[in-house]
């Protein structure tokens, strides 16, 4: 839904927005950065071919990840070596949680996979005809950084993303474990047994 302001209620700043509108506001902004993300790496494919743009655009992401990851940290009072109860609660503060329509399943103590079930890049390419972007090697910079920024002991493993051609009902996949989480419960298990 968007907001439509007469000259009556125009807001003057954000502060003067309600709830709602905030709400509007910030799912606006995430559309503008992810405006930017795309129309930088378009010009950047331009002037210096795809290869280029994908090394260089890995590059951004891993300081931006980073960034991104320990911004969420400090906004949610929380300090780095969270577990995967944390990185999960902070991958739905992402800008990306905005835009795309995301899932987290935790397989166990130690283990969580996380889907993007609706991505805005690749839906908009496919309504262009275009073949999927293959963000493969990007996501991992980015997911790898945004998991080490919560927790350095959190491994990432991609389960499937662009330009992997397998049949899915997500666009990408990712699973993040955490071996001392996962320690524990085996030996939680083995001690009840």
């Amino acid at each position: 839904m968007t907001m439509t302001f007469t000259p009556e209620n125009k807001p003057m700043s954000p502060e003067d927005l309600n709830r709602e509108e905030l709400l509007q506001f910030i799912d606006d902004l995430a559309k503008r950065w992810l405006a930017h993300d795309g129309l930088w790496f378009q010009a950047v494919e331009r002037h210096y071919g795809m290869a280029a743009a994908i090394e260089l655009d890995g590059e951004a992401w891993a300081e931006f990840t980073r960034n991104e990851a320990q911004r969420i940290l400090n906004f949610l009072g929380e300090k780095p070596g969270g577990g995967l109860d944390l990185l999960q609660r902070a991958l739905a503060f992402r800008l990306y949680a905005r835009v795309n329509t995301q899932e987290s399943e935790r397989v166990d103590d130690g283990k969580m996979v996380f889907r993007m079930t609706r991505c805005r890049v690749q839906e908009a390419r496919r309504r262009k005809g275009l073949p999927d972007f293959p963000c493969k090697e990007v996501g991992k910079i980015e997911y790898t950084g945004f998991a080490a920024t919560i927790n350095p002991q959190i491994q990432t493993r991609v389960i499937a993303c662009p330009p992997d051609d397998i049949p899915r009902d997500y666009y990408c996949a990712w699973e993040f474990s955490l071996p001392e989480a996962q320690n524990a419960a085996e030996s939680q298990d083995k001690s009840l047994s």
